[in-house]
């Protein structure tokens, strides 16, 4: 079955309670695994920027080979696992791969990618003008990319390695 098709809606502040909740399932589920925190990335966590209806959720744990447990715990509470970026992150989605309305990124603390993301978040939450450019792209993209989110994602690339130069100067 195909993925549903990329649509991009308007900033919904209830994004932060969608994330709280699935933040405190997260914790009560694998907390013994969690040395990064969790934490609402993606462009549902920057205000006032419209996304993807879909939660972006990190979680920093120890290395992947310590939290592969994490996978079938996380599978008793809907979360879908699928190995995507094996080497990165244990990846998951919520409820189906056709119908996602959480993603999950397990990733290393250690992993250059788990700060890469927060650093992402917070430039675009302090900067009102990569905001907008950002969402002009997504909007963009989404058309030219409506049912395939890999392009979706790699297009965007070129504009996220710009950010995150600019992030970590």
């Amino acid at each position: 079955m195909p993925d549903e098709q990329i649509k991009i809606v308007p900033y919904d502040p209830t994004w932060i309670a969608k994330f709280e909740k699935e933040k405190n399932l997260i914790e009560t589920t694998i907390g013994e695994f969690i040395t990064g925190g969790i934490h609402h990335i993606g462009s549902t966590s920057i205000p006032g920027l419209s996304a993807k209806p879909v939660i972006d959720i990190l979680v920093g744990v120890e290395s992947l080979k310590e939290s592969k447990p994490c996978i079938e715990l996380l599978t008793k509470v809907q979360y879908q696992y699928s190995p995507y970026k094996p080497d990165i992150e244990h990846w998951f989605c919520k409820p189906s791969p056709e119908h996602r309305t959480h993603h999950l990124h397990l990733i290393a603390t250690s992993h250059p990618e788990f700060k890469a993301r927060l650093a992402f978040r917070d430039y675009l939450i302090t900067h009102a003008d990569a905001k907008s450019n950002y969402e002009k792209l997504k909007l963009k993209l989404a058309e030219e990319f409506r049912s395939d989110r890999e392009a979706y994602t790699e297009a965007k690339g070129q504009f996220v390695k710009e950010i995150l130069n600019k992030a970590f100067i």
